[in-house]
């Protein structure tokens, strides 16, 4: 599933809009590839049994990976580990497995730290992704409660919708957003890519503003495409990408995955008539991901961390988002497949 998965720290960014309240954060040091190669197997049986266990997200992204490349793993007991460069150009369709969908999740708070001043969120995030003749649009939508100890509760709705185009080459994006009906932010964007595989990110609203991107960063989908493509191989372990997706006014990100094993997504979902059972029969593994602000070249702090049933056919049926100062789930509540078949010249 393409932008939604960033435009989830809408829900971090509102709340932080609504109130100040420190967070704790997680560092980095991208330098440390050393570290990394001689640690590796040791992260990857961590990963194995905190989630025995139940303990959660893990310090996966302490992982520094080689920029675009993939690691595959041997074994979890494997002595040593491959980087390999993974073949980051665009991606079409793999195997014609993503399909188009629509989906209902239904969002509510998990926990909250100790001190903090919410108590409750709470309400429900649409998303529809489909292909035209030369790009992909999404549109996200999504309709929270925020629940206070020391103010009452605020409603917020936003929109978020984009258009990527096939070739990598051009992202349109826009997003309004508003406060117990009030819109009280637009944001509205082009971003487009050089041929040396450095972009640039204009935005026309709220102010014009432009961001230079990084050489071999992805947009949205095309970041979803090489995430589902990766799931469906067997020895794909980890994947690193910087990501621009216009859902914010901060820019590219770093976004790094950890690929665990194929999960039978069946028997951990509540169905329903309104659910497609048939959209989710395909391989599906747990992701943990953590997206990381491209703030310092040395340690940056991760936003967020994100453990998702991610399916080969880009459906994500269960979703557990932790911001720190609280977390959230995403239930899949409603899922149907788009007969969208584009007449192309």
């Amino acid at each position: 599933m393409p932008v939604f998965i960033k435009a989830l720290g809408g829900v971090r960014e509102q709340h932080r809009e609504n109130i100040s309240a420190p967070m704790e954060k997680m560092t980095l040091n991208r330098d440390r590839n050393s570290f990394f190669l001689a640690h590796s197997t040791v992260y990857f049986m961590m990963w194995e049994m905190n989630k025995k266990i139940g303990l959660g997200i893990i310090v996966f992204f302490c992982l520094c990976l080689f920029g675009s490349a993939f690691l595959t793993v041997e074994s979890p007991s494997s002595a040593g580990m491959k980087a390999t460069r993974y073949d980051d150009s665009p991606v079409e369709n793999p195997d014609g497995k993503m399909l188009p969908h629509k989906a209902l999740y239904e969002i509510s708070m998990v926990s909250s730290s100790n001190g903090s001043q919410i108590i409750n969120i709470s309400g429900n995030m649409y998303f529809e992704w489909k292909p035209t003749c030369d790009a992909w649009v999404t549109d996200h939508r999504f309709n929270l409660t925020y629940e206070y100890s020391d103010s009452p509760a605020m409603r917020v709705t936003s929109d978020f919708s984009t258009w990527e185009s096939r070739d990598g080459q051009t992202f349109n994006f826009s997003s309004r957003r508003s406060r117990d009906g009030d819109l009280y932010e637009e944001i509205r964007g082009q971003a487009t890519r050089n041929k040396d595989g450095t972009g640039k990110a204009v935005y026309t609203m709220p102010t014009p503003m432009e961001f230079d991107l990084p050489k071999d960063f992805v947009f949205p989908m095309q970041h979803t495409l090489q995430l589902s493509r990766a799931i469906g191989e067997k020895n794909v372990r980890f994947m690193n990408r910087t990501l621009f997706d216009g859902s914010d006014m901060d820019g590219p990100i770093e976004v790094n995955a950890f690929i665990g094993k194929e999960a039978n997504a069946i028997a951990r979902i509540e169905t329903s008539p309104q659910i497609d059972i048939g959209l989710l029969n395909g391989a599906a593994k747990d992701v943990q991901m953590a997206f990381f602000p491209l703030m310092d070249e040395e340690v940056f702090v991760a936003d967020y961390e994100m453990d998702a049933l991610f399916h080969e056919n880009s459906v994500i049926s269960d979703m557990y988002i932790d911001y720190n100062e609280f977390s959230i789930r995403q239930k899949l509540v409603a899922l149907e497949k788009l007969d969208v078949k584009p007449v192309c010249k």
